[in-house]
């Protein structure tokens, strides 16, 4: 298994555009520097009125699968 992590800070008008049709996947870059594809439906949950805010971890299996798409605290 391999861990990423990821800082976000997205206002919310720019969640908005994880709803629109079409849109399936993000592309985010790891702290690590490594480019990580992921599909919007990881991030939506994490949506609140004020936009997505905040450290999150991705543990992906080694057939690179998504384990767990976690906000930390």
């Amino acid at each position: 298994m391999q861990t990423y992590y990821f800082t976000l800070s997205l206002k919310y008008d720019l969640c908005e555009r994880l709803y629109l049709p079409g849109i399936n996947t993000v592309i985010m870059t790891a702290e690590n520097g490594k480019r990580i594809q992921l599909p919007v439906q990881n991030l939506r949950p994490h949506v609140r009125p004020n936009g997505i805010k905040g450290r999150f971890r991705l543990i992906i299996d080694e057939n690179n699968k998504i384990k767990s798409f976690e906000i930390m605290t």
